[in-house]
């Protein structure tokens, strides 16, 4: 497309309450929204500078400032600009938007997407004390599945032990965000399936997860640090079962739709997740949640308010993108 006008700025969103990762915790969601218009319509992508990459505000923005002047700008010279990035992310979606709004068909039109009215997600609990968590269960009770942030210290255990007293009907993922030791691993992965764990997320630092391949997994095991793009599998076999597919890691949507059907060739399940974000930067992951093994997409919940025209989210339910939001 040419003659496009490419903005960007930086938005923040307060949180419900506190959110803690083994790495850190937040009371705000900082996201940058790009719009690209063609003087017409305009189109909208969101993304979530992530620390964990050495992404900031200012490195995301910095990176969209350099290719405002690039004519003939497409999705497909998107991916020779810029790397696998936040920063692209934002830039890939908006140009969907606009195609979408353009064309007046919806993007999974347009990508052959297949499309169900409603997807069920995972609802994250932060990590906390024991009894915290266990009470963040109980508000959450119609929660079909939830997701745990574990901290990789010998509390991780009567973490799970709570939540699954508090609420024994739910599905159980969890999450350690690179913080395990392999000791932590071995003591307990071999009976957290009596406690209705049916993944374990990234146990192991990215550039450690070669102990993988030599530990018994009596769970599935997800790779999300560890995966952000198609280049990153062939070296995932024999350590993973399962992929996190985030668009701030792939860089858009055009690389996520890739990685999915290449790592459904290789035999791996997908789980299609997301940042602390609003429903602008959800609904493409969204469209891929149609097809996939497992679903988080809780973002906005962990929000005090929405975007405008947000997407549904009713009993762990997630509806089908409105076209005022995107797509």
């Amino acid at each position: 497309m040419t003659g496009l006008l490419i903005d960007a700025r930086e938005e923040i969103w307060p949180l419900k309450e506190v959110f803690r990762i083994s790495r850190g915790s937040r009371t705000e969601a900082r996201v940058i929204v790009a719009t690209i218009s063609d003087g017409e319509h305009i189109g909208r992508g969101e993304c979530v500078p992530i620390a964990r990459y050495y992404q900031s505000t200012e490195s995301v923005l910095a990176q969209i400032e350099s290719i405002k002047r690039e004519k003939n700008l497409d999705r497909h010279l998107l991916r020779k600009l810029l790397p696998a990035s936040a920063a692209r992310n934002a830039l890939d979606c908006a140009l969907w938007d606009l195609e979408a709004k353009i064309s007046g068909q919806r993007v999974w039109e347009l990508a052959n997407i297949p499309i169900v009215p409603e997807v069920e997600t995972s609802f994250t609990i932060s990590l906390d004390a024991p009894a915290a968590m266990a009470s963040a269960a109980k508000e959450n009770r119609n929660a079909p599945i939830l997701k745990l942030k574990l901290g990789g210290d010998e509390l991780d255990f009567s973490r799970i032990e709570a939540v699954h007293a508090a609420s024994p009907a739910a599905r159980l993922f969890i999450d350690a965000n690179e913080s395990w030791p392999r000791e932590h691993y071995q003591k307990f992965a071999p009976v957290l399936k009596q406690l209705g764990v049916e993944l374990i997320e990234q146990p192991f630092p990215a550039d450690a997860d070669e102990v993988l391949e030599t530990l018994d997994h009596p769970i599935p095991i997800c790779a999300d640090e560890s995966c952000h793009t198609t280049a990153d599998l062939s070296r995932l076999t024999n350590r993973y079962e399962v992929v996190n597919v985030k668009l701030d890691k792939t860089g858009g949507l055009t690389e996520a739709l890739l990685l999915c059907e290449n790592a459904r060739e290789r035999g791996f399940k997908l789980l299609i997740g997301c940042m602390v974000c609003t429903s602008l930067a959800i609904a493409p992951a969204r469209l891929l949640a149609s097809a996939t093994d497992y679903v988080d997409l809780d973002g906005p919940l962990l929000l005090a308010r929405d975007r405008e025209h947000p997407l549904v989210y009713e009993n762990g339910r997630i509806g089908i993108p409105p076209r005022q939001l995107w797509g």
